[in-house]
């Protein structure tokens, strides 16, 4: 099924101050080569997932966490609110995999794997894209093991991207393309993956996706995709053409930090609102579960109601989130 409300999808996100937050795990790049990500196992004597806009490293975090007393079994076994999140950006990329492959195999055929993190938006800065190519290897290399698929094609957003990755990626286990090329996907595909395709782009990714959909349809899964443009000169016509485009595509993951908490999925699961521990550092409580993308008008009355039962003033979040739900009131009357 396809999700109903996509309105926040591929968003663009308040750029950061030059010191960013976060701090992937990622190993050192190799620029003349494709150098590997290390992958750090999950501390499993607290069970400890970082908050999304604190990613840091196993060693960081053993650190920096004070020592906890020895849990017993009972209460190793109760499942915490934050359990299902991603301990690291690596771990967040290689759930997107495996949430991305069961629902491929669960017969679906258009999906979105979103990773709404402000280092992953800002491609001009130094190392981003880099960086960001080599955690949509680790997302395909997740996708290929979890479904078994021999066939699997990567479509980068410009021929450079792709013949430069292919150049460096010489044992990768998937194909390379790029949207601008003559004939980007073949029948003999058997899963497309669109990594970053940009709005400038829309055309060439509608054109994929009806080509997809022909005898016999396989599934496409657009990867952090932007086909979101902040340009006025966008006729209201050309909107909702995409975001009727949009609306055929479900949401297999989306994470998504704010300030005071955040928004998760990961397929087959509900879309889950968190909001921060006070009591526990970089850790979440559940504040809600749902069906369908939590709106900035949902998100209102979820905090707003946390806020009600810590007896406290409205939090920063409830009033940009008030802000937001005019604005977005707003956009919605004048798409009609």
């Amino acid at each position: 099924m396809a999700s109903s409300n996509l309105s926040w999808c591929c968003s663009p996100i308040p750029k950061p101050s030059s010191k960013t937050p976060f701090s992937s795990s990622l190993s050192p790049l190799n620029t003349s080569g494709f150098s590997g990500i290390s992958l750090h196992k999950s501390i499993s004597s607290s069970r400890v997932h970082a908050k999304f806009d604190k990613f840091q490293s196993q060693e960081n975090l053993e650190q920096q966490l004070p020592q906890q007393p020895l849990q017993t079994m009972d209460e190793e076994e109760q499942e915490e609110d934050d359990s299902c999140l991603p301990s690291d950006l690596e771990g967040a990329v290689q759930q997107s995999g495996q949430a991305a492959a069961s629902f491929v195999s669960s017969g679906g055929m258009r999906a979105i794997v979103e990773l709404l993190i402000p280092q992953l938006q800002f491609l001009d800065d130094e190392g981003a894209q880099t960086e960001l190519w080599e955690l949509s290897r680790l997302f395909l290399e997740t996708l290929i093991e979890e479904t078994g698929c021999q066939r699997v094609k990567a479509v980068f957003p410009d021929a450079g991207a792709a013949a430069l990755l292919k150049y460096r990626w010489k044992d990768a286990t998937f194909e390379f393309a790029s949207l601008g090329d003559r004939k980007p996907v073949s029948r003999e595909d058997e899963i497309v993956v669109m990594v970053v395709p940009d709005y400038q782009m829309l055309e060439y990714v509608e054109k994929i996706a009806s080509e997809l959909s022909d005898d016999p349809p396989r599934p496409l899964i657009m990867w952090n995709p932007r086909l979101v443009s902040e340009d006025v000169g966008v006729g209201i016509n050309v909107r909702r053409l995409r975001r009727n485009f949009l609306s055929t595509f479900t949401v297999a993951y989306s994470m998504r930090p704010l300030p005071d908490g955040a928004v998760f999925r990961c397929y087959p699961g509900l879309w889950k609102v968190f909001y921060d521990d006070k009591d526990r550092p970089n850790r979440y409580l559940l504040a809600k579960e749902q069906i369908s993308r939590p709106t900035i008008e949902d998100l209102e009355i979820i905090y707003g109601g946390v806020d009600e039962k810590e007896e406290k003033g409205p939090s920063l979040l409830s009033q940009a989130a008030g802000i937001f739900s005019s604005i977005n009131r707003f956009m919605k009357v004048i798409s009609r």
